[in-house]
């Protein structure tokens, strides 16, 4: 294993990826709904694809230009084990803003959010802010009864943009 960097002074640690949390916050209209804040046990999609534009320049033939075109998010994926009080029915909040948009409730509710990695000791060491994300796809569990595995239930989000906290 290599020493940890150096950067001002400060020794550089690794982050693990086991240690986050995610978070939503309603973007507009009255009453906040819980999504599961903090309870996800994965989540991917935290890239950004740059579109490249080549431009072939007359009289140039030796290579062409390249230009900036538009940013690209992918969708976050966010998994989770499905919850239910002892006794009860499972905890619809995922189920229920999707049927929403199905069923043509309006206005949408869009949701901003965070996913924050923490350090060993529980801190905040990285953020990804997300912008007026909408589900676009949730996929309920696998159900196999040789397994005995926990029911996972797995959400995926269109979103306006994404950024690492402290690069804006």
């Amino acid at each position: 294993m290599t020493a940890p960097a150096q950067r001002s002074g400060v020794a550089d640690v690794l982050l693990t990826t086991f240690r986050f949390e995610v978070t939503f916050n309603r973007v507009a209209g009255a009453g906040a709904q819980r999504l599961g804040d903090g309870g996800f046990q994965e989540v991917t999609g935290l890239d950004v694809e740059m579109d490249v534009k080549d431009y072939e320049e007359g009289g140039r033939n030796d290579g062409i230009v390249r230009r900036v075109g538009r940013a690209k998010y992918s969708p976050l994926v966010c998994k989770r084990g499905m919850f239910g009080p002892e006794g009860g029915d499972a905890v619809p909040e995922l189920w229920q803003w999707f049927q929403d948009i199905v069923a043509g409730v309006r206005p949408v509710r869009r949701y901003d959010g965070t996913v924050v990695v923490q350090d060993q000791r529980g801190r905040p060491a990285a953020a990804w802010l997300f912008r007026a994300a909408l589900p676009v796809k949730l996929v309920g569990p696998q159900l196999n009864a040789r397994t005995g595995e926990v029911a996972v239930e797995e959400l995926h989000l269109a979103h306006e943009g994404l950024l690492l906290e402290g690069t804006a």
